[in-house]
């Protein structure tokens, strides 16, 4: 069961808060400190997220969500949030509108507000995406909106639980400089830590993160289902203290955790992983063999594997590549 919800003390109240001039000779725009806050997209970051800003002291007015499970998590996390059209809930969103919409949705329901005249010169348009910077935001810059980019570095369950899992964590920012000053105080609120992203660097950042995060998911699986081939009942409780130790060292030295028969440039080992997977799971070798790769670079590199000792290692691995090829 998830645990209740613990909504962390608000941050005392002050009245509007300008936060000074940028270095980009923009005045920065003066909100209050209770903000008033719509969400449009109660999926599970936005439901988190709208939750966490009330939590903090924020108003939350009005949220969009017509599916189940959207009116599922806006009945466990904003109870007291009433349900609108995209609409209504930007109009309602005098200070701050959170779009928390998918990645190729966004442009799309930025464009339609901007078009039905739902948003106001001076409200800040915030969108969670990691993939997008500020260019998705162009219609609503044009309505007079502030635009910002504001992507959690997290991933997300959308419940309760998701809140303890806030605190400080990094949040991938993207604003105007005018608007540096008021992202830094939203994120504190969020209980984060602001990471500036450059507009053009916003694709890299969130492929480094779909790439650790999401391909880890399916690294972790693809590992179970072979224990599984290979006779073990629970292969969780074989895997859980031996990735969780890969991990922490893996964050805290680098490539100097590597581990294994291939930082030791053991071909035959590899050679015998390759053929079996080939027979009872052909559709992990060109996985595999890709990892095994670009692990044995990365050994070389960081001078782990000697490039005399690799050579029959990478024979294999490039004999392998040609046979999944043909």
């Amino acid at each position: 069961m998830s645990a209740p919800l613990r909504p962390r003390p608000a941050a005392p109240r002050r009245a509007a808060v300008t936060v000074g001039r940028a270095r980009s000779g923009a005045p920065a725009p003066a909100f209050p400190r209770t903000l008033t806050v719509g969400v449009v997209g109660a999926g599970r970051v936005g439901a988190v997220l709208g939750a966490a800003l009330a939590a903090a002291g924020h108003r939350v007015t009005a949220v969009t969500g017509a599916s189940t499970a959207s009116r599922a998590r806006t009945a466990l996390l904003l109870p007291s949030v009433p349900r609108r059209s995209t609409t209504a809930v930007a109009r309602s969103a005098t200070d701050l509108l959170l779009i928390a919409v998918p990645d190729d949705a966004l442009a799309g329901v930025v464009a339609a507000l901007a078009d039905s005249g739902a948003l106001r010169p001076g409200q800040l348009v915030a969108h969670t995406s990691g993939a997008h910077g500020l260019d998705v935001l162009a219609p609503a810059a044009a309505a007079g909106a502030h635009p910002l980019a504001l992507h959690p570095a997290m991933t997300f369950t959308g419940t309760p639980d998701d809140l303890d899992r806030l605190a400080g964590i990094s949040y991938g920012v993207t604003a105007p400089p005018e608007l540096r000053p008021l992202a830094a105080r939203l994120v504190a609120d969020l209980g984060g830590v602001p990471e500036w992203i450059g507009e053009a660097d916003r694709p890299l950042y969130h492929a480094a993160l779909a790439h650790g995060a999401n391909h880890l998911v399916t690294l972790v699986n693809e590992a179970a289902d072979r224990l599984r081939d290979a006779g073990v009942t629970q292969p969780e409780k074989v895997l859980a203290p031996l990735l969780r130790a890969a991990l922490e060292n893996a964050l805290r030295l680098g490539d100097d955790a590597l581990t294994g028969p291939v930082s030791r440039g053991d071909a035959g080992t590899v050679e015998r992983h390759l053929a079996r997977l080939a027979a009872t799971a052909p559709e992990s070798v060109a996985p595999y063999l890709a990892l095994a790769r670009r692990t044995a670079d990365r050994a070389i590199a960081a001078g782990r594997l000697r490039p005399s000792d690799a050579a029959s290692l990478l024979g294999v691995l490039a004999d392998s590549q040609r046979e999944v090829a043909a």
